[in-house]
């Protein structure tokens, strides 16, 4: 599990390019070199893995993910906390998954489950596993699963990729300020300002660099150059160079953020440890026991306590 991806990763190219790579387990391989002489070295990068974090992912990581969105806690909305819940829940329910996986393992690797409608290729590919699962499983689950996936990927595609979002961020930059032009410190404050956006916090919880802003305008083939501020110089962007990208990758009426609406929670599923049932086609006469191994029991999120108006999504 990776906590704070959104920061990790900012200035980290080569470790998104490793998590990459480790989406097929055939193909889960980079090649390193190593030692004094540089021998060309393969690892195996294959594993699952959680990607924790604020805001949006590099679409090619989203793109291989399935994601899970926490949302803003409504006033009165009542939740349990997990760290109360009886241990010995999780130890039943550890061990009735890994009966179900070693006395259903030939039927899950061999079945083929029908793609979903509506969901792209890849997104197909990460729910596959999951659909061969619920097809063994039986009963209710391949509806449910199926549900699950077009929900939540549906969630997913309606919202903008990051650079849109920051593209979208720049033009409220420039409409609120009332200028054609702004130097690179003033838009980065502009961009700072609105707590609902990710680029306050994008560099390590601190405001994006003016180095960030022009990598990742890089990528629509706008660069930072030379303006005049009054009587002194300084450099900065001018509305003009957003042009062709604002006609491209963004509509009329694209929000700066994007924001989904805290919802009251309807699903009993998720409402209480205490009401998760297990069918009984998966639970086996010779359950396993979770291994009690106090060093392995909790995840801690070094990252503390968010505040009331963060959003946080988990892949």
């Amino acid at each position: 599990m990776i906590d704070e991806v959104d920061a990790f990763l900012a200035e980290h190219e080569e470790a998104r390019g490793i998590l990459n790579a480790g989406f097929t387990r055939d193909t889960a391989f980079v090649i390193r070199c190593v030692g004094d002489d540089h021998t060309p070295t393969r690892f195996n990068v294959w594993g699952a893995k959680a990607l924790c974090g604020i805001g949006k992912i590099a679409d090619t990581l989203a793109d291989r993910s399935i994601p899970l969105r926490l949302r803003r806690k409504m006033t009165g909305e009542r939740t349990v906390k997990i760290r109360h819940a009886d241990p010995a829940a999780f130890a039943e329910l550890a061990g009735k998954l890994a009966r179900f996986a070693i006395d259903n393992r030939d039927a899950v690797r061999f079945a083929r489950p029908a793609e979903i409608e509506g969901l792209n290729d890849r997104a197909n590919d990460c729910w596959e596993p999951l659909l061969a699962v619920a097809e063994v499983a039986g009963g209710d689950w391949p509806r449910l699963a199926r549900s699950a996936a077009v929900t939540l990927h549906g969630l997913e595609e309606d919202a903008p990729s990051i650079g849109a979002e920051l593209l979208a961020s720049i033009r409220e930059a420039f409409d609120s300020k009332r200028t054609d032009h702004l130097p690179t410190a003033a838009m980065l404050e502009a961009l700072a300002e609105d707590e609902e956006a990710p680029w306050a916090a994008w560099n390590r919880g601190k405001p994006m660099t003016p180095h960030q802003l022009a990598k990742r305008l890089s990528e629509f083939g706008i660069k930072p150059g030379t303006i005049r501020v009054g009587i002194r110089t300084a450099k900065g962007y001018r509305r003009e160079q957003f042009t062709e990208a604002f006609d491209r990758y963004l509509s009329a009426d694209t929000p700066a953020t994007s924001v989904t609406p805290s919802q009251p929670n309807s699903h009993r599923a998720f409402s209480d440890i205490g009401s998760v049932t297990i069918a009984a086609n998966v639970t086996g006469k010779k359950p396993l026991q979770a291994n009690n191994y106090e060093a392995c029991d909790v995840v801690t999120d070094r990252s503390g306590v968010q505040s009331a108006d963060q959003t946080a999504e988990y892949f």
